[in-house]
């Protein structure tokens, strides 16, 4: 599988700053704190990058941004919610399009445990 030992990372990652913080906090926090733990893995992390729309083959700078992009490689959409839907499900694969990558994480931190709230998506 395409990047599998970047995103197991990402994910041990995740899985610590959910050990320490637990679910009920706004997704700016874990964003912080994720963001913390990539750097602190030795991983290149980037936050809020901005991705612009392509309609009809021009580039609209839109104002989407994406949660994090880890090593230039992988789209991280952080959530905390009750449930993930499919909205946020159509909203991480049309983020990876325009952002032409091709592996993305949805990591609801919103659950008891934070295996059910992790989602691996490959374009």
């Amino acid at each position: 599988m395409k990047h599998t030992h970047l995103t197991e990372k990402i994910i041990g990652c995740a899985l610590e700053v959910h050990r320490t913080l637990g679910p009920g906090l706004l997704e700016s926090a874990y964003e912080e704190c994720l963001y913390y733990e990539l750097q602190n893995a030795g991983l290149k992390a980037t936050r809020q990058v901005p991705v612009p729309i392509i309609y009809k083959d021009i580039q609209l700078d839109y104002g989407y941004r994406l949660d994090l992009l880890v090593e230039d490689k992988v789209v991280v959409e952080l959530k905390a919610v009750e449930d993930l839907h499919e909205v946020h499900e159509a909203q991480i694969l049309t983020y990876m399009k325009f952002a032409r990558k091709e592996v993305g994480l949805l990591i609801n931190f919103n659950v008891k445990l934070l295996k059910h709230g992790i989602k691996r998506y490959v374009l």
